[in-house]
């Protein structure tokens, strides 16, 4: 499905992602209930909540995996009528899941380019081609995998999955403009976090924006420009990164 969008006049001061008064019902559960959310380019929002805040729910309408049932969507500062996943991924938004979604029993290079395979004469995989901009996108992390592409991915460390998982949505897949990260960190020691918390840095200085999941607050300090706070499918608080403090977080994301 193409992406529906009405033509508003652009203004550089537009979010690169706005979401307005957002609603989302599951029979008579609001998951949702008028929700705003914006992101601004080269920006990096930590959006916090216990279970059940509606993070997940949010994110997959961002994604186009749900559709909101009521509310406007506006993607650089263009109203989109229909988002599904693919038209999602056209515009720019990428998404990296807390399980990374890879294939464990499948080498690095076939990781990074499943679904995009490079081939010569529409027959054949260009192997050689794939490896060497495999290797290039994962030089850009700055975490070492190791020797061979051959590889299998399920051998692979916390932090080396996490560097193909961000070379695939990130070196491989295009030039996103957005990504999506579910608790990056989680399960990961302290070097592979701090190398991690590095890259998403690094990914912000290239112009990209980030919506960081995370219940880690200390890593999300580390990185945030501003937080979100969701609360029984509202948004409850709002707050630049240096004007609040964990406590304020907390107390807003349990209703104290």
């Amino acid at each position: 499905m193409s992406v529906d969008i009405t033509y508003n006049k652009l203004n550089k001061e537009d979010p690169v992602l706005k979401l307005t008064n957002i609603k989302k019902h599951f029979g008579g559960v609001k998951a949702l209930n008028g929700v705003d959310f914006t992101l601004n380019k080269s920006e990096i929002v930590a959006l916090m909540g216990d279970n059940g805040a509606g993070k997940s729910t949010l994110i997959k309408i961002i994604t186009g995996v749900y559709q909101p049932d009521e509310g406007e969507i506006y993607f650089e500062g263009k109203k989109i009528s229909s988002l599904v996943p693919k038209s999602a991924r056209d515009l720019g938004i990428e998404t990296i899941f807390q399980d990374l979604a890879l294939f464990d029993v499948m080498d690095i290079t076939a990781n990074l380019f499943a679904g995009r395979e490079i081939k010569r004469w529409r027959i054949f995989l260009n192997q050689k081609l794939m490896d060497k901009l495999a290797l290039e996108a994962l030089g850009k992390t700055g975490i070492t995998i190791g020797s061979t592409l051959r590889q299998q991915v399920g051998e692979l460390s916390g932090g080396q999955k996490h560097a193909v998982a961000i070379s695939r949505s990130v070196y491989v897949s295009g030039s996103p403009k957005v990504i999506l990260m579910d608790e990056p960190t989680a399960g990961l020691g302290v070097k592979e976090s701090t190398e991690l918390l590095k890259i998403i840095k690094d990914l912000k200085k290239s112009g990209i924006s980030i919506i960081l999941i995370t219940h880690d607050l200390a890593h999300a300090f580390e990185v945030a420009d501003r937080f979100v706070v969701l609360r029984g499918g509202m948004k409850v608080g709002e707050r630049a990164a240096d004007k609040t403090n964990s406590i304020e977080l907390i107390q807003m994301m349990v209703g104290a």
